[in-house]
């Protein structure tokens, strides 16, 4: 049964997705109630799994992690069998940030991030390449990100 959101809820949502760090007091100034209630709606969201977790945006060129790469993946076979498996594979796969199962042209595209080009090319080469099933492999380097903007449009 789909959860219902008031005019609140999504307050709470749009808060939330511009500073998930948002202490529960300030979060309730925020959006019009007071502490108790707030907190009552912010475990509502979490418990229905509309509020997954939280988590910081990170400088990865800050933090010495210079190459974002995105990587285009074709599978030779696309049986559930075989698409869970690879996709259990990127699951053990630090370098790969977010994956995403397309329609088109490739199966996936993974999100990279590595510290150099080096690394990423070394995973490229010796893991995702030589992995069971995978077809073909298309990489494309990010210049510079022109936006980032998590969660959904509000």
């Amino acid at each position: 049964m789909p959860h219902r959101l008031d005019a609140t809820d999504w307050k709470i949502i749009k808060e939330l997705q511009l500073d998930g760090n948002l202490t529960n007091v300030a979060l309730a100034g925020r959006v019009g109630l007071s502490p108790p209630p707030c907190l009552r709606r912010v475990r509502a969201l979490e418990q229905a799994g509309l509020i997954t977790g939280y988590t910081a945006l990170i400088d990865e060129p800050a933090l010495g992690f210079d190459v974002t790469g995105f990587v285009l993946v074709g599978l030779h076979s696309q049986a559930e069998a075989d698409l869970r498996a690879f996709e259990n594979l990127v699951l053990s796969w630090p370098m790969v940030r977010e994956a995403y199962m397309l329609s088109g042209e490739s199966d996936y595209i993974l999100k990279c991030v590595a510290k150099d080009l080096p690394a990423f090319q070394d995973f490229i080469l010796n893991e995702l390449t030589s992995a069971p099933n995978v077809a073909s492999v298309k990489t494309n380097l990010a210049i510079r990100r022109a936006k980032q903007a998590p969660g959904i449009p509000l």
